[in-house]
Formats: structure tokens, sequence, C-alpha cells
């Protein structure tokens, strides 16, 4: 019974650390895509004449 209890902790753990993990990715994702944005549109406004 202790084993079991056990288990079960140690995959609500590993479950739980998963989630914040892809949380996590997909923030850093959208950051870099906002920064490449940014970056495009950087290049966009130095390419337009004055």
């Amino acid at each position: 019974m202790k084993a079991t209890t056990t288990l079960l902790a140690i995959l609500a753990t590993v479950f739980s650390l998963s989630l914040a993990a892809c949380n996590t990715v997909e923030g850093v994702g959208e950051d870099i895509r906002s920064t490449g944005d940014a970056i495009d549109d950087a290049a966009e406004d130095s390419r337009r004449p004055n």
C-alpha cells in the first residue's frame, strides 16, 4: 500500500512538471515569434523612402 502511494505521488509530480515545461516552451516560442516580427517590421521601415 505504501509503495502504491509513493508511486502515485511520483507520477503526479512528473505530470505536473511536464505541464509546466509545456507552458514554458510555449511562452518562449511566442517571445521568439514576437521578436522576429519586430525585426521584420524594422527591416521594412528601413527600406521605405523618407
